[in-house]
């Protein structure tokens, strides 16, 4: 399978770094979409052995993060009214070239762990480590609060990447679990992301400064 999970796995890092590089909140959403989708493949593509219950939480992950949850972010983006991250806190080029370099550290630390041996490909604990760090950077360099929730949704997806080393070991009720954690958190953001644009008409961030006692 290695031959087809490389190109995925690559196919993950780039989307990362389109992620980063854009401005337009909804196309971000849409690519946030599509990695969680990836990742649903990939989860089954990593297995010895594919069975019914290995196909019933691909399809999951795919449901979950490929379509519920873009939906739920994009309706937010609708009722808030806003199509761009005008103000990040480092420049859209700059995160990009961010983003390589964490990538290329990734690659270069993951040849140094253990995990990488005895799995089907070589390229899950670099896309992990990287996916996390993208996830991350989007967290701390964006102000709309719909930024910082796909930033922590990418920020999960490598995780989940990371979890794929596990994958024959891992029972699917913890699989399942995760999965309902992630759709429990966005769906708490989201009624608190409406909440942010109600009081404030706006879905800045730095807004909750103005919070008094």
């Amino acid at each position: 399978m290695e031959f087809i999970l490389d190109p995925l796995l690559v196919v993950v890092l780039v989307l990362n770094l389109f992620v980063l590089g854009n401005s337009r909140l909804r196309a971000v959403v849409h690519l946030a979409a599509l990695q969680g989708a990836l990742l649903g493949v990939i989860s089954l593509l990593v297995r010895q052995h594919v069975e019914l219950e290995a196909v019933l939480a691909a399809a999951a992950v795919i449901m979950l993060k490929g379509i519920v949850i873009p939906r739920m972010l994009l309706r937010a983006l609708r009722e808030a009214e806003i199509k761009r991250e005008v103000e990040p806190l480092i420049g859209l080029l700059p995160s990009m070239i961010l983003g390589a370099l964490a990538t290329g550290l990734a690659i270069i630390f993951a040849d140094q762990l253990p995990l990488v041996d005895g799995h089907a490909t070589v390229l899950l604990v670099p896309a992990s480590l990287a996916t996390v760090l993208a996830g991350f950077i989007l967290l701390v360099t964006r102000f709309k609060a719909i930024s910082q929730v796909i930033g922590y949704l990418i920020l999960e997806n490598g995780i989940f990447i990371f979890g794929m080393l596990l994958v024959d070991a891992m029972p699917l009720i913890v699989e399942l679990g995760v999965l309902l954690d992630l759709f429990v958190g966005i769906f708490v953001i989201c009624i608190i992301v409406n909440h942010i644009n109600r009081a404030f008409s706006s879905l800045d961030t730095r807004r909750l400064t103005e919070l008094k006692e």
